[in-house]
């Protein structure tokens, strides 16, 4: 946060549940990348010293899948303890096997891939427990990822705080017709960003978004928001339980599309899904300079 308050850049990872699945890890009907800790650790760590090799200062546990409800729906919740402890230690084990002075993150979300999330209160139970498992882990702070709606991203967002280590915001947009940058389900960008001010947010990021959709939200925070922003945007598009990898946008142009982010005044940037190694590759130096 310092050398962000100083005006400097940051790069962080690309994706870790698509990469995974790209190097042959299996995925789950309902959970997709969630058992990738029990099933493919040697390929999570492997991704992650990737990104850190490619100069990465921020790696995301590879636990946007392991929320409780969404294990339930993959028939996994017996896991819950272990795959969200082993998500933040293969981070850790990475980043020690590279030597690198990298941040951990725990990746928490609210998402279901069946529409089927629990109440507020039992989401925030839940989530209070994941996020205590990560801090335990030593996760050095907390990403909340594909945030699509207010009233559960401020639960979320709550039951992280708890834990005492930073909690960052990330919203998931699309661009309606009247070409307002709207939350996937269906509030505005706007309205969330409101309802997270004052609430001790560092970061706020627009990721797990269409790259053409980055710049109109991009508007909208030059609007609502004064503190730094993060983006890190996805490519291709995922049929339950796989990512489909066919139309992914090719490095340089996602480089290309980087660079108006960060000449925007964007601080931190990375990839979601589909975004690999081989376009981190080419964002190092876009942030280095």
């Amino acid at each position: 946060m310092e050398e962000l308050r100083a005006g400097r850049t940051i790069l962080m990872d690309g994706a870790t549940g698509t990469e995974i699945e790209r190097r042959g890890v299996a995925t789950v009907q309902d959970a997709w990348s969630s058992s990738g800790a029990l099933t493919g650790p040697d390929v999570v760590r492997q991704v992650h010293e990737d990104y850190l090799r490619a100069g990465a200062r921020i790696i995301i546990s590879n636990t946007f899948a392991t929320s409780r409800h969404t294990l339930a729906d993959g028939g996994l919740e017996h896991e819950f303890e272990t795959l969200n402890r082993l998500g933040v230690e293969l981070a850790r084990q990475a980043r020690d096997e590279t030597g690198s002075p990298a941040l951990v993150a725990g990746g928490i979300t609210h998402w279901s891939f069946t529409g089927s999330c629990p109440p507020l209160d039992v989401l925030g139970q839940n989530a209070a427990e994941q996020a205590k498992i990560m801090a335990a882990a030593g996760a050095d702070l907390l990403v909340l990822e594909m945030m699509s709606d207010v009233d559960r991203t401020l639960t979320l967002l709550h039951a992280s705080q708890q834990t005492g280590v930073p909690v960052w915001v990330g919203f998931s947009c699309e661009i309606d017709e009247a070409g307002t940058a709207r939350l996937l389900d269906g509030p505005t960008l706007a309205e969330g960003v409101a309802a997270i001010e004052g609430r001790d947010v560092p970061v706020v990021s627009i990721m797990h978004t269409e790259v053409s959709d980055i710049d109109p939200c991009l508007d909208v925070l030059d609007e609502v928001w004064s503190g730094p922003v993060g983006v890190y945007a996805h490519s291709g598009h995922f049929v339950n339980p796989n990512w489909v990898f066919n139309d992914i946008i090719a490095p340089a142009d996602y480089a290309a599309a980087a660079r108006g982010w960060l000449d925007r005044g964007v601080q931190v940037v990375g990839g979601c899904c589909g975004i690999g190694p081989e376009h981190l590759a080419l964002l190092r130096p876009l942030v280095d300079g």
